[in-house]
């Protein structure tokens, strides 16, 4: 089953693209997206990093960007879409969850 749960925007995969090419990550890494929490009240909160294929994990690609999450962390990430946003004294990425 080939299953897409997680959306990035053009200008995120732009910024993930730049930072694996000048960063020295290796061309076997991926983008892992995390998640932590996801219990009581404060919901889950997101993490991205750079990494290889675990076992047990799911994939898919966006382009030629290979993208890793665990499988019990399904429920969580569907619907998740990464953003990048730049203002006056921030930059950074986003993550909204649709409804």
């Amino acid at each position: 089953m080939n299953l897409n749960p997680i959306e990035i925007t053009e200008q995120a995969l732009a910024e993930i693209n730049y930072i694996r090419q000048n960063k020295g990550i290796p061309p076997k890494y991926g983008l892992r997206v995390m998640v932590e929490g996801g219990g009581g009240c404060g919901g889950a909160n997101f993490r991205l990093g750079f990494d290889t294929l675990r076992e047990g994990d799911q994939q898919y690609q966006i382009g030629e960007l290979p993208i890793f999450y665990e499988k019990r962390q399904l429920l969580y990430l569907l619907g998740l879409q990464i953003a990048f946003e730049e203002r006056e004294t921030e930059r950074g990425f986003v993550f909204l969850k649709g409804e």
